[in-house]
């Protein structure tokens, strides 16, 4: 599957990055926003960065379980494609801002 354009890109990281959100559960009780509340992209970002580090976590677990004879290599191979996919879709996000910043800055004021 070959992505096209920048904007494809970025819907496919906000993509991921929603799957990932969506693993992780609600973080602190209900997940139904709250009439009149803005969602916080600050929290939401450190969020999906933790879940990001965690699935990199859990995948280093799994290559040291292979390593000492108790893992499975199949487990261990799907673990690091998906956490390869975190890691990619958080820099297509991250070059996306830098983008939308640097952007933001040559604008006339």
């Amino acid at each position: 599957m070959a992505i096209s354009s920048p904007f494809n890109a970025a819907l496919s990281a906000y993509g991921n990055a929603a799957k990932l959100v969506e693993r992780a559960g609600p973080a602190g009780g209900s997940s139904a926003p709250v009439a009149g509340a803005t969602p916080d992209f600050g929290k939401m970002l450190a969020d999906t960065l933790s879940g990001v580090v965690e699935n990199g976590r859990a995948t280093d677990a799994k290559a040291m379980d292979l390593v000492s004879g108790q893992g499975n290599v199949v487990d261990v191979v799907t673990a690091i494609a998906e956490t390869e996919i975190a890691i990619e879709s958080m820099v297509t996000v991250r070059d996306r801002v830098i983008s939308a910043y640097e952007e933001i800055m040559r604008m006339p004021i």
